[in-house]
């Protein structure tokens, strides 16, 4: 009976044995499964906690040093906007002042073409009006050598009266001519000699008279538009000294 007992014991114990002795490595496995996964969130939480102080210093740094290139980068831009804004200040001075010039030389050409219009306009007729001077002389002659008594009122010498009277309507009427042209006629008969009016043909020492003064007048000088046209030609008081 008790030997019964034993060998029912032995196979219980034997059963028990093969039935729990995987179960033990399994259970074992996935202990160390749940306390390794455990660890690691446990480290990985460490690291994230020691490391966020680093990161953040990092970020910090990163973000300071970001600052000062961004102010730097910003500070460049402007000095360029800035050097470009002076070179076109100074480009638009140099195109302003050029413009001035070039008004100015036009308003100059301008003056000077219309005073060149106005100077060969008023001076067109100067050659012809010269030598209009020569007919003029030629009737001042003709009448300057008409003794005095035969075109007198006492003279019966009728025809040269009247044609004396004619050549000097003549003479007259060329004068205005020339006058209404700009031409005029004067006579510096004892006026002062001036070399730039006056031609003097001779030189006489005349006693009472100042010297320098014009004494005779050959010729009559004649003006255009303010310009000599041609001097007067006279005779002048020579100096005694």
């Amino acid at each position: 009976m008790s030997m019964l007992i034993k060998s029912s014991i032995l196979k219980t114990v034997r059963v028990a044995a093969v039935t729990s002795a995987p179960t033990r490595p399994v259970a074992a496995s996935w202990a160390a499964r749940f306390y390794s996964t455990e660890n690691n969130n446990k480290d990985t939480k460490d690291e994230k906690t020691s490391s966020s102080p680093a990161a953040a210093e990092a970020g910090s740094d990163a973000k300071t040093d970001a600052a000062p290139s961004t102010e730097s980068a910003e500070k460049s831009e402007k000095s360029v906007h800035e050097e470009a804004l002076a070179a076109k200040d100074k480009q638009l001075a140099e195109v302003k002042d050029r413009l001035l010039r070039t008004l100015a030389d036009m308003e100059n050409l301008r003056q000077r073409t219309a005073k060149e219009v106005a100077n060969t306009k008023d001076y067109a007729i100067q050659k012809f009006a010269k030598d209009l001077l020569d007919t003029a002389d030629i009737l001042a002659m003709a009448i300057k050598n008409v003794p005095a008594e035969e075109i007198a009122e006492t003279s019966t010498n009728a025809h040269l009266k009247n044609l004396h009277t004619g050549v000097s309507m003549t003479r007259d009427e060329l004068l205005k001519t020339l006058k209404r042209y700009g031409v005029e006629s004067f006579d510096p008969l004892n006026e002062k000699f001036d070399p730039n009016m006056h031609q003097a043909n001779f030189q006489v020492p005349m006693p009472g008279k100042e010297p320098g003064t014009v004494f005779d007048v050959q010729k009559i000088g004649f003006m255009i538009k303010g310009r000599v046209l041609r001097p007067a030609q006279v005779g002048v008081v020579q100096s005694t000294d």
